[in-house]
């Protein structure tokens, strides 16, 4: 009797592939967040950006709503919490600290991700996810440039690294509560407390509202629809991927941001090239697992 073939497995699972197409479409609003903050501050461009797309899901998801649970509630608001802390505290540190140590500062959060999923999760990474997690923190250094470790021990700084810390919080927060709740209804709570708490920030910050413009209200309703699609796709996606694993696809988003800013002009250094080739070397050794040794089955043929 003939068997049928067996499978072959893709590299990526269908939740690793919706991650790596999320981290695209977050490096590909670098230029539009670039080109919007020119016209409002970033704490009100935050606000616009997470408050829209709590409202759109919130129209979407409105029936599920009502079974809200408290879990979900808090989940969702510690979640929001921790997105407004990454933005708030990066775009503060970015005031006295130059773009590449930011960068450099920021990237702390992959190593930091498996040090917290081991220590509040107790699930301690495999080993090749270990070797993905160095390649892709030494490819963000790397795209970070040579002046990135001009390091001071300031007030930028102190919030940056914070940012950090919150950037990695957000995604162990994530995984934490993954298998506990609803996608749709913890997103829409997430996007809504995020956005809320941007905009309590403004006068805490001294920053004004600003004048009506077409440019930062379409690129806030246009990025709302992406935060939103985003943050879904990552609560549904880390019910089965760990933190750490999501966290090195996460890594890539400057290489998709590099590329798209390649193609609209700008000019790639060879540094920042090899640093990609680092990312995209430990997102590929990440999905990488040692081959275990089969063991010779006893044999069944005894002496008669």
């Amino acid at each position: 009797m003939m068997h049928s073939p067996r499978n072959r497995k893709s590299l990526f699972s269908r939740q690793e592939l919706a991650l790596i197409g999320i981290t695209l479409l977050w490096g590909g609003t670098f230029l539009i967040v670039h080109s919007a903050v020119s016209h409002a501050g970033p704490l009100f461009f935050v606000g616009v950006r997470f408050i829209t797309a709590g409202v759109l899901s919130l129209i979407v998801f409105r029936k599920a709503l009502s079974g809200l649970t408290r879990v979900e509630l808090m989940a969702g608001s510690a979640i929001g919490v921790t997105i407004f802390l990454g933005y708030a505290l990066q775009t503060y540190g970015l005031q006295s600290v130059n773009s590449s140590t930011s960068a450099f500062l920021t990237a702390l959060y992959v190593p930091m991700v498996p040090l917290l999923q081991w220590a509040t999760m107790r699930r301690p990474p495999q080993a090749m996810t270990w070797v993905g997690i160095a390649l892709a923190f030494i490819g963000l250094v790397l795209l970070a440039g040579p002046d990135a470790l001009h390091l001071g021990l300031g007030v930028g700084e102190i919030a940056t690294l914070l940012s950090a810390v919150a950037i990695a919080s957000e995604i162990i927060l994530i995984g934490r509560f993954a298998s506990m709740v609803d996608s749709s209804r913890v997103t829409v709570v997430q996007l809504l407390v995020g956005g809320g708490l941007s905009f309590a920030a403004m006068p805490l910050a001294g920053e004004a509202i600003p004048a009506f413009s077409w440019i930062w209200l379409a690129a806030g309703v246009g990025l709302g629809v992406a935060s939103a699609l985003i943050q879904l796709t990552m609560n549904w996606a880390q019910k089965s991927v760990s933190p750490a694993r999501a966290t090195i696809i996460y890594a890539s988003e400057p290489v998709w941001a590099g590329l798209i800013g390649r193609l609209a002009g700008d000019r790639l250094p060879a540094l920042a090239l090899l640093g990609g080739t680092f990312i995209v070397g430990g997102v590929l050794a990440s999905e990488l697992k040692p081959r275990r040794r089969r063991r010779e089955a006893p044999s069944t043929c005894a002496a008669q």
